[in-house]
């Protein structure tokens, strides 16, 4: 399916074989891209004499165990269900081999490169050189260009590289090669692609169809607008947490986004009394604040929706929020993920400084302190209301990512994140070509990210029906906004969901072509599971604004589930950690609310329908708290 290839984290991150190897072996083709990103156009041969800082990522040990490891401590009917590991234990785990380390070393010696040259991290998981541009394009066998954007930025890449063959099993990326990932200085804006995730406008953003004059609190008024009475209605949440010293549980900012104290204080005194004047603990990452210079919908309405809720519906727990970037850089997903593991920062050649941002700001400006790494504890719950469409990443690129989300889940954390708001389209409406590209006017759908990584929980969008009551099954949403699911065109289906899905695609086959999705059946399918997405009633500066998307759903699963946590932490058990084998196992059969009405257009179709069973618009549906409480608390 277009260039798009379906590829199984085992197959981009395979651990090397125990034998000696050949020194010379025939070369193989290691990445390739094959078209050029939107606003890019190739202008010249780069100079031979250009340096370039090479960085070679070596494959991680373990990392085709990876799945099994997980499920040994996720999988309900497992021995060492909840047994999750220490950070150290993941670390040794997964660090490249020595023989990795030693194939790359002698490569580069064969090939002409000092061994004074060659740098190894100390972790031991990337190889760094300063080579000139004819050097690498020896090395790897390939042309580097000079790239120039609209902007009047410039960037060196090649279109593909090759490796020889026993050392292409060693390496799952060469930086700076196909990615796009040069650091090219900023004219007025951000470069990094992805670190302008917070910023109005960019990726998942709540949608709003503007401000109410009054609040309309009672459940015969749902259908009109949601409030904490109405979800704790519709899911069945009664319950005070008493775990309080130990549980955790996280939302995660990108600066500009932020929270007015004021907003907390407006909503509180409406709703939960007891919180006026509370604030959310606070863990700044790379500069990050509550900035108050911009405020309004686009600058405060994430923050406030999340938080107002979040904090609602777990209280007396407090809520830890992971405001992540300044206001100059930025932030990405990469680099809240350093913050709470400090190993991640240099896993696989460490962060891409085209999509992250990079620590002190190298351009002044902005934060000047070092890079986080390591220095913020990881909640049992993290809830992410932002996305990427997974065709703005690289195989490789994700996958690396989707790969920490693994190891997080190892840990004991539970990794919730946003489906989309745009149905069976991207971010924007956009949708992809057969070349790759995306445009509005596309015809593929075009799935999202991380939702479509295997190891974290994708959650879409529901609403309650106009006219119908919360006594009433729930829809898929289709009130403004779309829910977002489909199936991956980079991860395999992983074996939890397989029995689902494929009751779904034998049940209730899509009538659509593979010219328009993955129709292989064997890829990772999303969302997971879905919760309420529209109406919701936000105080935002200063005014209630009815606020719709995605972007309400996951913070609302989390919370459902951190009191879950509380329950089991309260008896001395542990937190539930990676829920997906779980919920989709026969245990869990009945433990949501299924949702068979409703479906989620997008790039000219009506999309997917909600169907009995998990489906792509609203997965498994949505929670059922007494039934997920009492199925928990039995699990050891």
């Amino acid at each position: 399916m277009l260039f798009l290839r379906l590829v199984s984290l085992a197959l981009l991150s395979g651990a090397g074989v125990a034998l000696a190897e050949p020194r010379i072996s025939p070369s193989v083709i290691h990445e390739k891209r094959t078209y050029t990103p939107a606003g890019w156009s190739r202008s010249r041969r780069s100079l031979s004499s250009a340096i370039l800082p090479l960085r070679i990522g070596l494959v991680q040990s373990n990392m085709d165990k990876l799945e099994e490891m997980l499920l040994e401590v996720s999988a309900p009917d497992s021995g060492n269900y909840g047994k999750h590991w220490t950070a150290g234990k993941v670390a040794q785990t997964f660090a490249p081999s020595r023989e990795s380390v030693d194939t790359v070393r002698g490569w580069l010696g064969d090939s002409g490169i000092a061994p004074e040259r060659v740098r190894l991290s100390g972790a031991k998981t990337w190889i760094e050189i300063n080579a000139t541009v004819e050097e690498a394009e020896r090395l790897l066998g390939t042309e580097y260009h000079v790239y120039s954007h609209s902007s009047g930025k410039e960037h060196v890449a090649c279109d593909s590289y090759s490796l020889p063959e026993h050392v292409s099993k060693h390496v799952d990326i060469v930086l700076p090669t196909i990615h796009f990932d040069a650091v090219v200085k900023r004219d007025g804006g951000s470069s990094h692609t992805l670190s302008n995730i917070g910023q109005p406008g960019v990726g998942l953003v709540p949608k709003t169809t503007g401000t109410i004059s009054s609040i309309l609190n009672e459940l015969e008024n749902c259908d009109e607008q949601i409030t904490l009475a109405c979800l704790r209605a519709l899911y069945e949440v009664v319950y005070v947490p008493v775990a309080t010293s130990e549980n955790s549980y996280g939302i995660v900012e990108y600066t500009p986004q932020a929270y007015l104290q004021t907003d907390l204080n407006m909503f509180f005194s409406n709703f939960t009394p007891n919180l006026v004047g509370t604030a959310p603990r606070m863990v700044s990452i790379d500069g990050g604040y509550a900035q108050t210079e911009y405020t309004g919908f686009d600058y405060n309405g994430e923050s406030d929706l999340d938080l107002e809720y979040a904090m609602s519906l777990v209280d007396p727990l407090p809520v830890t929020l992971y405001q992540t970037g300044d206001m100059v850089e930025g932030a990405s997903f990469n680099n809240f993920l350093d913050a709470i593991d400090g190993t991640y920062c240099t896993f696989e050649g460490g962060d891409d400084p085209y999509y992250d941002s990079t620590y002190p700001d190298p351009y002044g400006g902005g934060y000047e302190g070092p890079e986080n790494c390591g220095t913020a504890t990881p909640a049992y719950v993290i809830s992410t209301s932002y996305s990427y469409n997974e065709a703005d990443l690289s195989p490789a690129y994700a996958a690396r990512q989707c790969a920490e989300y693994a190891k997080l889940g190892l840990m004991g954390t539970t990794v919730l994140y946003s489906s989309g708001d745009d149905g069976v389209a991207g971010n924007d409406d956009l949708c992809l070509n057969p070349d790759g590209t995306q445009t509005t006017n596309g015809t593929m759908f075009n799935p999202s990210f991380p939702g479509t990584c295997p190891y974290i929980t994708s959650v879409g969008a529901t609403q309650v029906n106009p006219g119908a009551s919360v006594l009433e099954p729930e829809s898929a949403c289709m009130q403004v906004i779309y829910s977002g699911g489909g199936f991956s065109n980079y991860f395999a289906m992983p074996s939890y969901q397989a029995s689902a899905v494929e009751h779904y695609l034998t049940a209730y086959p899509p009538p659509y072509t593979a010219a328009q999705y993955n129709t292989t059946g064997k890829s990772r399918a999303f969302p997971d599971v879905s919760a309420n997405g529209a109406n919701y009633v936000v105080a935002i500066d200063g005014d209630f604004y009815l606020v719709y998307g995605t972007s309400a759903s996951s913070p609302v699963t989390g919370s459902i589930m951190t009191l879950v946590n509380d329950a089991r932490l309260a008896v001395g058990k542990s937190p539930i950690g990676f829920i997906n084998p779980t919920i989709y196992s026969p245990a869990f059969y009945g433990a949501f609310n299924d949702i068979t009405t409703g479906s989620n257009p997008g790039c000219g179709t009506t999309g997917f329908n909600a169907t009995a069973g998990w489906d792509p618009a609203t997965g498994l549906g949505t929670p059922n708290f007494p039934q997920l409480l009492a199925r928990w608390l039995a699990l050891p």
